[in-house]
């Protein structure tokens, strides 16, 4: 099983001047501060029972860097409605089983599974998600939390999330979209979150994302995490990803709950975009 980290740092990360280290998270420190201060208290946490899957992936978009890096912006880039607090944090693009055992048995590999997902055992629908696949069965207020955590729901994208890595494990909907709201909402609400909100608009160094992430949820934890970077020189930040254990889901997003990630490719300076 992929799992969690060892004891010593250095076996990741070379060793970093004690005080450049310090000074550049002292914001990141003083912001958990205030989080913790302000809410101590957690969210009830996500459950998934998927058979025979090790880990999860969450994707979490940074919508203005998404927006600024396609060169045909879909519907929730155009509209400013939907590009409506998206200056608050990450949204939603996925949360993604890794390789479940039954299809590892019959010879499918991570890639493939990577590539089709759900639709090795059900084709994918012709046409359009929002045509071919009908609208999820959400609760009122689950739809509510859902828009807002996801505006690619404005291209279906939910739907198209749901179809191709959850449909297939006899993962409800609602159960599904609940644990992932309540995981994206948790990075956001997190110091992580608001280093990077804090920081929109301006340019930082790709190790101090790292150290602000290790900052929120525990030492030695950054090989949970892959950046996703675009435009010239890869240097836009676009997307991160979270690696999640299956059987500590419920403990997210305590260290021991977290799993390594396959590095990134973005620069060694990353610009955080933002709307205009």
């Amino acid at each position: 099983m992929k799992r969690t980290f060892p004891a010593k740092a250095a076996d990741y990360f070379p060793l970093r001047r004690a005080w450049q280290a310090f000074s550049r998270l002292l914001p990141v420190l003083v912001l958990a501060a205030a989080i913790l201060a302000a809410d101590p208290a957690r969210a009830e946490a996500p459950t998934l029972s998927a058979e025979g899957v090790d880990h999860y992936t969450l994707a979490l978009t940074w919508h203005p860097g998404f927006c600024v890096s396609r060169t045909r912006p879909p519907r929730e880039c155009r509209e400013p409605a939907l590009r409506e607090g998206a200056d608050r944090g990450f949204v939603l693009h996925g949360l993604w089983p890794s390789l479940p055992e039954r299809f590892a048995d019959r010879g499918i590999d991570r890639r493939r599974w990577w590539r089709e997902g759900c639709f090795l055992e059900t084709p994918r629908a012709d046409g359009g998600f929002c045509r071919a696949h009908p609208p999820l069965d959400l609760s009122v207020g689950l739809e509510r939390r859902l828009d807002a955590a996801m505006p690619g729901r404005a291209s279906c994208l939910g739907r198209y999330q749901y179809a191709k890595h959850a449909a297939c494990l006899a993962l409800p909907e609602a159960t599904y979209f609940a644990a992932s709201v309540a995981l994206v909402e948790a990075v956001n609400e997190s110091a992580f979150g608001g280093f990077v909100t804090l920081n929109q608009g301006g340019e930082v160094a790709r190790n101090a994302l790292i150290d602000a992430f290790e900052a929120a949820f525990g030492e030695q934890t950054g090989r949970a995490l892959r950046l996703t970077c675009g435009g010239r020189g890869n240097r836009l930040l676009t997307e991160v990803r979270i690696g999640i254990a299956a059987d500590r889901l419920a403990d997210f997003p305590a260290a021991e709950s977290l799993v390594r990630q396959p590095r990134g490719r973005c620069a060694t300076r990353v610009r955080i975009a933002r709307f205009e």
